[in-house]
C-alpha cells in the first residue's frame, strides 16, 4: 500500500498535477486497495482532525500579514532603506536585494511573498541600473530562501505542529541560520564582483540614509514587535499573527497607501493560499495515518539504522535525500510527508528535533530555487519577464553558499539551538 501511495503521488507530481490534488488522489488510491476500502469515511475524518488544531490558526494570519505588507507599500520603503545603506557596495543592488529579503523576512515569513512582492521592485531596479535580467531574477529567488527561516515563519509553525515542538523555540532557532544565509549570499556576491563588472552607484549621504530609515522606521520595527511580544509572553504565536495583521493595516493607513481595493485583494489572496495549505495538510494527515498503520516510519528507521549507525553519515544522506525531494515537491507538502517518516530516525540517532527542523527547513527551501519544480524560479521568471531556463542557469552558482550553510547547520547543532536554549532554557521535553 505504501508503495502504491508514493508511486501515485510522485507520478502525479511529475505530470504537473497540483500538489493538493496529487496527495488527495494518492490517499484515495491507497485506501481503495487497502483493507480499509469499505471505510472511506476515515479520509474526511482524518482531514478534519488534521486541520482542527489551534496552532495552525497562526498560518492564515502570517500569510495575511505578508500580503498586507505588499498592499501597504512597505516593500518600497524597505528596499529604499537597504539601498541607501549598502547600495554603494560592489554589486550594490545585489547586496540590497539580499538585505531587503532579510528585513522583509521578519514580517512575512513566506518565500513566495518575498519573490512576488520585493521581487517586482528589485528586478526592475536592477535591470534599470544595467544588471543582467537573469542575474537579477536569480539573486532575488536565492535571497527569498531567507524568508521562512527568520521568524515569523509559516514553515516553522507547521513543523512545530508536526514535531510537537514549541513555536517560540522554533522561531528563535531560525534567527541565526537566517542571518547566516543572508551573510553567505552577500559574501558570495562580493566574491563574484571581483571577477565580473557590476554597475556601481555613489554612496548615499548620511542624510539620505537617515531619511529612508525614518521613512521606513515603522516597517523596520515590525519584526522586533512581533518577536518581542511572543518571547515576552504577551501574546502566543497565533495572537502574534493577528497583531502583525493589525500592525500592517495601521501602517497602510499611516502611509495612506492601503485602499479598499488592495485590502480586498490581500484578503482574497490570503483565503486562496490558506485554503490550499489546509487542504494539503488535511490530506497529508490522512496519508500519515495510512503510513502509521503500515508502520512505514518504523520500517524506514530500522532499515536506515541497520545501514549505518553513524549520526554524521545519516545527516549527510538525509540532506541529499531532502534536497532531491525539494527539487520536485514544494516545502509544505514535503514537510508534511517527510516529518512523520523521519522523526523516528531523528530520535533514534539522538538528534535534537529543533536542530533537525531547521536543517529540514533550509534543505526544502533550497528547492524553491532548484530546477525543475522550484516555484520561486517560476515566480521571478514571471515577475521579471525572463525566460525560465536563463533564470535557472543563473541561479545554480548561487546555490553553493546556501548548501555550505546547510552543511554547517547540519554538523554544528549549536547554530540552531544556542539562541532558544539561551533565552528559553534547554528543552527538557521527552517525547515518546
Amino acid at each position: 500500500m505504501a508503495i502504491l501511495l508514493f508511486t501515485v503521488f510522485i507520478a502525479l507530481i511529475l505530470l504537473r498535477v497540483p500538489v493538493s490534488f496529487a496527495i488527495g488522489a494518492a490517499v484515495v488510491a491507497a485506501f481503495l486497495t487497502s483493507d480499509f476500502s469499505n471505510a472511506m469515511q476515515v479520509i474526511p475524518q482524518q482531514i478534519l482532525e488534521g486541520v482542527d488544531k489551534a496552532s495552525l490558526t497562526a498560518v492564515p494570519f502570517f500569510i495575511m500579514a505578508g500580503n498586507l505588507m505588499n498592499a501597504a507599500g512597505v516593500t518600497d520603503r524597505i528596499f529604499n532603506f537597504a539601498n541607501a545603506l549598502v547600495g554603494h557596495f560592489k554589486a550594490g543592488l545585489a547586496q540590497v536585494n539580499v538585505l531587503s529579503s532579510m528585513i522583509f523576512a521578519g514580517i512575512s515569513g513566506a518565500a513566495v511573498a518575498d519573490c512576488a512582492g520585493l521581487g517586482a521592485i528589485e528586478i526592475k531596479a536592477m535591470r534599470e541600473r544595467g544588471y543582467k535580467p537573469e542575474f537579477a531574477a536569480a539573486i532575488t529567488v536565492a535571497s527569498a530562501v531567507i524568508g521562512p527561516l527568520i521568524p515569523p515563519s509559516i514553515g516553522l509553525v507547521i513543523y512545530a505542529f508536526l514535531a510537537q515542538q514549541s513555536i517560540d523555540r522554533m522561531f528563535l532557532a531560525g534567527v541565526v541560520p537566517g542571518v547566516l544565509v543572508g551573510l553567505s549570499l552577500m559574501l558570495w556576491v562580493r566574491a563574484i564582483a571581483i571577477f565580473k563588472k557590476f554597475p556601481t552607484q555613489p554612496r548615499a549621504p548620511v542624510r539620505e540614509v537617515a531619511r529612508t530609515g525614518l521613512d521606513g522606521f515603522l516597517a523596520l520595527l515590525a519584526p522586533a514587535i512581533i518577536l518581542g511580544c511572543i518571547l515576552s509572553g504577551f501574546v502566543t504565536a497565533t495572537e502574534a499573527g493577528v497583531l502583525a495583521c493589525l500592525y500592517c493595516i495601521g501602517l497602510g493607513l499611516w502611509y495612506r497607501e492601503l485602499t479598499w481595493t488592495s485590502f480586498w485583494k490581500a484578503l482574497n489572496e490570503t483565503a486562496m493560499m490558506t485554503s490550499v495549505i489546509m487542504v494539503i495538510i488535511g490530506f497529508s494527515i490522512a496519508m500519515g495515518w495510512l503510513l502509521a498503520i503500515e508502520q512505514v516510519p518504523q520500517g524506514v528507521a530500522d532499515w536506515v539504522f541497520s545501514f549505518t549507525e553513524s549520526k554524521a553519515v545519516f545527516l549527510g544522506l538525509m540532506m541529499i535525500f531532502v534536497l532531491l525531494i525539494g527539487c520536485v515537491v514544494e516545502g509544505v507538502p514535503a514537510k508534511l510527508i517527510l516529518v512523520p517518516t523521519l522523526l523516528p530516525l531523528v530520535d533514534l540517532y539522538g538528534i535534537d528535533r529543533v536542530h533537525f527542523g531547521i536543517v529540514l527547513q533550509l534543505a526544502l527551501l533550497i528547492g524553491i530555487a532548484t530546477p525543475p519544480m522550484g516555484i520561486g524560479l517560476y515566480i521571478v521568471s514571471e515577475v521579471g519577464r525572463v525566460k525560465f531556463d536563463k533564470v535557472a542557469l543563473a541561479t545554480l552558482p548561487l546555490l553553493l553558499p546556501l548548501i555550505v550553510v546547510l552543511i554547517m547547520l547540519a554538523y554544528v547543532p549549536a547554530l540552531s539551538t544556542f539562541l532558544p536554549n539561551l533565552i528559553l532554557g534547554p528543552d527538557t521535553t521527552i517525547l515518546n
